[in-house]
């Protein structure tokens, strides 16, 4: 199996222009349901959030109105202090898919994120440097079906990267993944933000993702407890105390961990 390398090629990755995101009052309902009564949230350039909460609790929706997928019912939201109103240019998305175009190589599924005006001569060289940074290096010309799932993914991740976001938004995208791959993928991601200094919005449902890779985890839900399914809105805004990288054994989040499983109505083991 092709895995994802330990470490960043040396002086492959420059800092980005992180932006904030702020959400002022954003509710979202469809018809007579409501799926996220108003709601506040800031983000601070350069972190990175996990929303975590029952499926149905609205973490999609949420990261989908940030990207300019979907549109608030009531309130704004802001990326880098301008209002969203449509795919904002500084924002890119990781689907829980790969969302590649079967008949093209990587490497033009890849360059399919450039920015509109890209030099062709500077825009392959821009994807073959995120291709090596994600592994994919000597995979360029190979078809979507001629690579594994983690493979891919990892094109779908370097696709979004090519454009150099201020706000990388992340919708599951590990959850496909076989455990191993998983795990190493995370640890990718981590790099790459912390070398880039990207803003990143992760949606998950698996709380040891959050702890390894958030500064903060946002709890979604309409009670006490985030395991209710209309109206959902911030129910707990955790910091997660330890530096980054983390050891995935840490005990400065073990307490986090069972707080945030108590949140999610995850019963504990006798």
């Amino acid at each position: 199996m092709t895995t994802a390398p330990a470490t960043l090629p040396d002086a492959r990755v420059t800092r980005v222009d992180a932006a904030d995101v702020r959400l002022r009052g954003v509710g979202r309902s469809f018809g007579s349901h409501e799926v996220l009564a108003p709601l506040d949230v800031s983000i601070t350039a350069g972190s990175t959030v996990a929303l975590l909460g029952a499926s149905g609790s609205g973490k999609s929706t949420l990261l989908r109105l940030v990207a300019g997928l979907d549109t608030p019912t009531s309130g704004t939201v802001e990326v880098g202090g301008e209002r969203v109103a449509g795919v904002h240019p500084r924002t890119a998305v990781v689907f829980q898919e790969p969302r590649l175009l079967p008949w093209r190589d990587l490497a033009g599924n890849v360059a399919f994120g450039l920015p509109r005006g890209t030099d062709r001569a500077a825009g392959r060289a821009e994807v073959l440097r995120w291709l090596d940074v994600v592994g994919l290096a000597d995979f360029a010309g190979h078809r979507p079906r001629r690579v594994s799932g983690g493979m891919a993914q990892r094109a779908a991740l370097a696709r979004a990267l090519v454009r150099r976001p201020g706000v990388l938004l992340l919708d599951e995208p590990f959850a496909a993944l076989d455990a191993l791959t998983r795990l190493r993928m995370q640890d990718l991601l981590d790099e790459v933000q912390r070398e880039t200094g990207a803003t990143v919005l992760l949606v998950t449902h698996d709380v040891d993702e959050a702890l390894h890779l958030a500064d903060r985890v946002l709890v979604l839900g309409t009670g006490e407890r985030a395991v209710d399914r209309a109206g959902a809105t911030v129910v707990r805004d955790l910091a997660v105390p330890a530096p980054r990288p983390r050891d995935r054994g840490d005990a400065a989040t073990a307490e986090l961990r069972v707080e945030l499983l108590d949140l999610l109505g995850v019963p504990r083991a006798a």
